[in-house]
């Protein structure tokens, strides 16, 4: 062992102790600095940022703007890179595009020309509609009736982050309604596609009214939250629908621009094609009626979005 000798044991002790004086005058500049402001000096490093202001320039350098909507919120927060491999793993053509901010200022919606029913401005009836009036390349995706309830269908569109909003016919859904509850934590609003599906236009206003309004009360009593978005079935109504659907809250009713299956596109307009703020309409369906699965509708639907350069967004950020 190799021994120490005074002289070099006072030279060690006498240099921790200047090296301990200097750490802890910095340490005292240091604090004097902090309680003198909030700013750092020139020259001096910048303070430690908070967890809260790290995340925000996050959502910043992201893209996105504060006090948006949650369902654009999540879309922006998730890293591109997790959104890419997130692609790569269910298999679609290319990755999604994101939503622009969703407006601050709802946009006013009519009826579409041709759609409209007698007295439909008198009576202040809830608009029908095909397309949301925007600028933004933005389409919606809404799902109808809810028969085929598969569990990789929720995970994939949770991994996605693409946002849908659902129809939902209480005789098809009554089976399940977990499936729907776990749907709705994902940020899906669930709206009213009646209770039994039936075709609107034949049946008495009271008749309607017990599929619409007995369709309202099912969800709020299963799900909570009373919708105010409503889809006859077929696409078909008459005033009486309408009547029945405002007399228990409903504000809106979409139909669609373009319907979307497993292996092909369906258009309602001329040129065949997407246009800003188009409703995309599909079903909750599996093999037994479809050549697929859902997820491979989804990957057909996104395919076509995308190399169309649109994004899908929430139709309730624009209701």
């Amino acid at each position: 062992m190799q021994l120490v000798g005074k002289t070099e044991q006072n030279t060690h002790a006498s240099g921790g102790r200047r090296r301990l004086g200097i750490a802890l005058a910095a340490l005292l500049v240091a604090a004097l600095g902090t309680a003198c402001g909030s700013s750092a000096p020139d020259g001096a490093a910048p303070h430690p940022k908070t967890a809260k202001e790290r995340e925000k320039e996050k959502s910043k350098a992201l893209g996105a703007p504060a006090g948006l909507p949650g369902s654009y919120a999540l879309r922006v927060q998730q890293p591109r890179q997790a959104l890419i491999a997130a692609a790569r793993k269910w298999g679609l053509a290319g990755t999604p595009l994101l939503p622009p901010a969703p407006p601050k200022e709802k946009p006013e919606i009519s009826p579409r020309e041709g759609f409209e029913v007698e007295d439909q401005q008198s009576l202040q009836l809830p608009p029908v509609f095909t397309t949301v009036p925007t600028t933004q390349k933005v389409v919606f995706l809404t799902i109808d009736d809810g028969a085929e309830k598969d569990p990789e269908f929720l995970k994939m569109m949770e991994e996605l982050r693409i946002p849908y909003t659902a129809f939902l016919s209480d005789y098809l859904v009554r089976d399940d309604y977990p499936y729907f509850r776990k749907m709705q934590d994902l940020g899906v609003t669930l709206n009213n596609h009646t209770l039994n599906h039936r075709y609107l236009p034949a049946l008495s206003y009271e008749k309607q009214r017990e599929e619409i309004c007995g369709q309202q009360d099912t969800i709020e009593k299963q799900f909570g939250k009373r919708p105010t978005v409503f889809r006859p079935p077929y696409g078909n109504y008459n005033q009486d629908t309408l009547r029945a659907a405002k007399s228990c809250g409903v504000k809106a009713v979409p139909l669609w621009n373009s319907e979307a299956f497993v292996d092909h596109m369906e258009w309602r307009e001329y040129d065949q094609d997407l246009h800003p703020g188009d409703i995309i309409l599909t079903h909750f369906r599996g093999r037994e009626d479809w050549k697929g699965t859902m997820p491979d509708m989804i990957r057909r639907v996104m395919k076509t979005v995308t190399d169309k350069g649109y994004a899908v967004a929430k139709l309730e950020d624009y209701l």
